[in-house]
């Protein structure tokens, strides 16, 4: 089975279980990092392990081995909070300059760190047009050209066999595509969540649907385009 699909007139292929790779391109997309997330709630009493960010990055770095991409795009909430990107250090930190260094890396300004600077190199942004295709944090209702954002950190969940399966996937309608979360320490949106739905501005009678990874391919499931039929 293959792990592409199309989008705004172009083929993309699903790589590892959360990120995009663009072949025309020659791109590597990822969403929602979150570095020094653990530390962050640290700062706030909540003890987790403080392995996070570079767990994180490692994945990111089996990418690039394996794609070679010459462009990365970060899709907001790089880090954690404001203050993340300062307290990033140690093997994490020299690991995110020896990604950075040999590729364009663009970091998109999210919510959670919207002064993002590129202190370990790259450039940051608010949006980036390729082509006919807009990357950005947290997807615009009014947006009419083919836009891929991040934010939601959807997951699609199902019973089977008596037991509930929850994956990272990808959410997609003709004109939005929206990407799981990569972090190691993000949690997950129901793609059937009316906010997640909201975020299409679909009509009932647009077609949404949830990209779901396998090891063998990309497993489709219609989502309910109406935020009264999700709950």
């Amino acid at each position: 089975m293959t792990r592409t699909f199309l989008f705004g007139g172009h083929s993309f292929e699903v790589a590892g279980d959360a990120a995009l790779y663009w072949p025309e391109h020659k791109m590597l997309v990822v969403s929602d990092l979150h570095l020094e997330k653990a530390s962050a709630y640290a700062a706030g009493g909540q003890m987790l392990p403080p392995y996070d960010s570079l767990a994180t990055l490692e994945q990111v770095a089996a990418l690039v081995r394996q794609f070679r991409p010459a462009t990365v795009i970060s899709l907001g909430d790089n880090f954690h909070d404001t203050d993340g990107e300062r307290r990033l250090q140690g093997s994490a930190a020299a690991l995110l300059k020896q990604l950075v260094t040999p590729v364009r890396w663009i970091w998109v300004t999210g919510n959670h760190d919207p002064d993002v600077q590129g202190h370990w190199g790259g450039e940051a942004v608010e949006s980036l047009p390729c082509g006919n295709v807009i990357f950005r944090h947290e997807a615009l209702g009014e947006e009419e050209g083919p836009e891929i954002s991040g934010h939601f950190h959807p997951k699609f969940r199902q019973a089977v066999r008596g037991r509930h399966v929850s994956r990272r996937c990808f959410v997609r309608s003709a004109r939005k595509l929206v990407m799981p979360a990569f972090g190691a320490l993000t949690g997950g949106l129901d793609v059937r969540d009316p906010a997640l739905i909201a975020a299409f501005a679909c009509t009932d009678a647009e077609k949404i649907e949830a990209l779901v990874p396998t090891r063998d391919g990309i497993a489709l499931f219609n989502v309910p385009a109406s935020p009264a039929l999700a709950k």
